[in-house]
Order: C-alpha cells, then sequence, then structure tokens
C-alpha cells in the first residue's frame, strides 16, 4: 500500500492527498514534520513533505508525486490527453505554485503563525504577487475550471492554493489581492467543495486542527 507522509496543515501534502482520492487509491497517512534528522533525509533528502512511500522507494516534491500517480493509475485522468491542453493545465500548474504560492509564502509567518515579516519582505511581496495574480487572470479560464470546462491538476493545484493566498494578504495586507484582481477564488472553491476528493481531504484537515487544539488545551 502507498505510503503518504505529512501533516494536513501543508498545502503541498493536501494537493498529494486529494490526487489519492480522486483516483481512488488505497493509501496509508502517516503524520511527519519537516526535519533534518538522518533518518528523515533518507527519505526526503531535503528534509521536507510530503513524501511518498511507494513498493519502490521513496519519492519527494509534490508534483513529482502527482505525475507519478498520473503515469502509474492513469484513470481517472487529471491531464488532458490532448497534448496542447495538457500543456496549457502545466502553465496553468506552474503558474499558480511558482509565481503565486512561492511568492505568498514569504508572508505565512506573519498571515498564520503570529510573527512579522520585515517591510521589505511585505513590499517585494506585493509587488511579485501584484504583478503575477495578473498573468494567472491572463491565462485562467474558470469556465467553470481553472482551464476550462474539465476538472485537471491544474485545479487541485489551484482548489488549494488559491484560498491560502487570499486569505493570506488579507491578512497582512489588509486586502485580499485575488479578489481585487477580480478573481472569485470563493465561488471557485465552493464548486470543488462539491467533489468527494476535497470533502474528505477539508475533513482530514478539520480533525487534525481539531485533535492539535484538543492537545493544547490538554
Amino acid at each position: 500500500m502507498l505510503k503518504l507522509y505529512g501533516f494536513p496543515i501543508s498545502n503541498y501534502y493536501n494537493k498529494v492527498k486529494v490526487v489519492l482520492y480522486e483516483k481512488g487509491l488505497p493509501f496509508e497517512a502517516l503524520e511527519s514534520v519537516p526535519c533534518q534528522e538522518e533518518w528523515m533525509l533518507q527519505c526526503s533528502p531535503l528534509g521536507k513533505v510530503p513524501y511518498l512511500e511507494t513498493e519502490n522507494g521513496f519519492l519527494t516534491e509534490s508534483q513529482v508525486i502527482c505525475d507519478f500517480l498520473e503515469a502509474a493509475h492513469p484513470s481517472p485522468a487529471l491531464f488532458s490527453k490532448d497534448p496542447w491542453q495538457q500543456a496549457k493545465e502545466r502553465e496553468l500548474l506552474t503558474m499558480t505554485e511558482l509565481h503565486l504560492e512561492l511568492v505568498v509564502r514569504e508572508v505565512y509567518t506573519q498571515a498564520f503563525f503570529g510573527g512579522t515579516v520585515s517591510e521589505g519582505t511585505r513590499n517585494r511581496t506585493e509587488k511579485l504577487l501584484r504583478r503575477n495574480i495578473v498573468a494567472f487572470k491572463r491565462l485562467a479560464k474558470f469556465a467553470p475550471y481553472v482551464a476550462g470546462d474539465t476538472f485537471s491538476m491544474a485545479d487541485v493545484a489551484a482548489g488549494i492554493h488559491l484560498p491560502i493566498l487570499g486569505m493570506a494578504t488579507q491578512a497582512v495586507y489588509g486586502e485580499d489581492f485575488l479578489q481585487a484582481a477580480g478573481i472569485d477564488w470563493k465561488a471557485y472553491s465552493k464548486r470543488l467543495a462539491e467533489r468527494e476528493s476535497f470533502q474528505r481531504m477539508r475533513a482530514d484537515q478539520k480533525a487534525y486542527q481539531q485533535a492539535q487544539q484538543a492537545k493544547k488545551a490538554g
């Protein structure tokens, strides 16, 4: 059986979990947090999560894991078989993760964890995000899915990362940059929430958060 390591607050862990649920694959979810212990580095060379244990060994990097799952279990497909449409899906996926999520990650400490970031970081992040969101909007269709009329791997990424971006910018800057750019991620998220895969992932996340709160209270 596949074993997925990570924790339900990690957006990239949740991304892999949604793919596993979409494909109906049995797997065991095992809690693991980033660290630099030697045993961890044997499984995940950078000490990051998520990582996946397979019968052939370990895999790291969420999109590598998702691409492996897509190749090994091609039905139901999460990428179009049409080369051009698949390229457009991958383009949106890359735009979402490299130019939106990786940028807004710079202010997560202040948005979600009670810390603060420097004014320089805030200003640089805002400048990049406002530019990159406009670029993303030029590519995204939301018709009704991000790459067109079919749910794809691009939606797995966008459905997880866009809400975090909206909440983070609201918390740090007092303005939801996505909504300000005319991207209604809340309506999009509501549509994705109708899918069993997202429902199960969010339920896992909620149960984890409640368990963590109980531990603190206890």
